[in-house]
């Protein structure tokens, strides 16, 4: 596999596949660039080595052509004050606009196209619609780890139209990352899984029971547990499909010498709503016509202690529905057990995408983890042993 350094991009236009699907507010303003940003020492790398990069990217989900929320467009003023420089705009990633401006690019200049996924051939791996991207530059750079799990045209039907297909510094160190959990863990070895479903994660926690020593499980999925054990959840969530699973994983685990940890209590709510009602209670304890929300006291007393003692630690899923303040407090302690871990007992830490990379970059610790993955699905079907077509492709 060909990685950034190892690749001269002097005079190449490099078509760079980014991961730029980033939330956007009422105004189109960007409000969490953190995807922005893990893609400047790739695209600085072409553009010192006197390279130019064309970037491509889908946003959001279209529903069948061009809609102006999705348009990439509003992504400019960011991307020109990220690099520094113009970045100029294709209103196509396509067609003739698109071909003319790829032409006339200059070493040391940025062009993004219009988003990719207003043509449903992006999402259906079209290789005709592959091929009229591939025109447009001479190397082929896959940065976009996050979508990495999808065979789309742009991250990796492309590949058969390039001799050069390179690995970008995000995907890389991606993969990196992941290799050191799941062959290189120092133990104590803790994942934690948090989250609404088992049936999301159910792949990977089976899994992790072959390599950690312990499993920590909060968020929503673990109403099913206690339900399925007999206890009483209230309108907690709850998979009523997945409680023999439940106890299956619970049987694996201590097949397997595996210390599972789960709530011992939970914080509990009469609506779902920031201004509700709440009380604790002893986890299998709720009430009709009350909910669980996040974890209690004596829960996150108990889930530090463990993850304080860890030398390799993986979280995917907050404890508790952290976008309401008054729920944010079980999340927002297992990320400053995490960063304690990590920088007084020397712990690698890896935070597993999605819901967890936003709740350690809203607490304000994302520089002081290991490493924060921008892949959400993508990490966990890599880490479940899947082959990713976006990782095939650059082979």
């Amino acid at each position: 596999m060909k990685t950034v350094d190892s690749y001269n991009f002097a005079g190449k236009k490099a078509l760079v596949r980014v991961d730029f699907n980033v939330p956007l507010d009422e105004n189109y303003t960007i409000t969490d660039d953190t995807r922005i940003k893990a893609t400047i020492p790739t695209i600085t790398k072409i553009l010192n080595d006197g390279g130019s990069a064309i970037l491509m990217s889908h946003l959001g989900r279209p529903k069948g052509g061009p809609e102006e929320k999705f348009s990439l467009k509003h992504l400019l003023p960011t991307l020109k004050e990220t690099f520094g420089r113009e970045v100029k705009f294709a209103d196509d990633c396509i067609g003739q606009s698109a071909k003319d401006q790829a032409a006339s690019l200059q070493p040391g200049e940025i062009l993004l196209l219009e988003n990719l996924r207003f043509y449903k051939q992006e999402e259906k791996g079209d290789e005709e619609f592959a091929k009229k991207l591939a025109e447009l530059g001479d190397v082929w750079v896959n940065d976009a780890f996050g979508t990495a799990h999808r065979a789309h045209a742009s991250t990796a039907v492309m590949g058969k139209f390039f001799d050069d297909r390179v690995c970008g510094y995000v995907m890389q160190a991606e993969l990196d990352n992941a290799k050191k959990i799941l062959e290189e863990a120092e133990r104590p070895f803790t994942a934690i899984m948090g989250g609404a479903k088992i049936s999301d994660k159910i792949l990977i926690i089976e899994r992790l029971l072959d390599t950690v020593d312990n499993l920590i499980i909060g968020g929503g999925m673990t109403y099913t547990f206690t339900k399925a054990q007999g206890g009483q959840i209230g309108k907690s969530l709850l998979e009523a499909d997945k409680q023999d699973l439940a106890l299956q994983i619970l049987e694996k685990a201590k097949e397997r010498g595996v210390n599972i940890i789960m709530p011992v209590d939970n914080v509990i709510a009469d609506d779902f709503s920031n201004d509700a009602n709440r009380q604790v209670v002893a986890t299998g304890q709720i009430p009709d016509g009350w909910e669980g929300l996040d974890i209690g006291p004596e829960t996150i007393k108990k889930f530090t202690d463990v993850i304080e003692k860890s030398k390799t630690i993986l979280w995917n899923g907050p404890m508790g529905v952290f976008e309401f303040e008054n729920f944010a407090t079980g999340t927002n302690a297992i990320a400053e057990a995490v960063v304690k871990a990590t920088e007084e007992n020397g712990a690698f830490s890896l935070i597993g995408g999605g819901d967890s990379a936003s709740a350690i970059n809203q607490a304000g610790y994302g520089d002081r983890v290991s490493y924060v993955s921008t892949g959400g699905g993508a990490l966990l079907e890599y880490m479940e042993g899947k082959t990713l077509p976006g990782v095939a492709a650059l082979a």
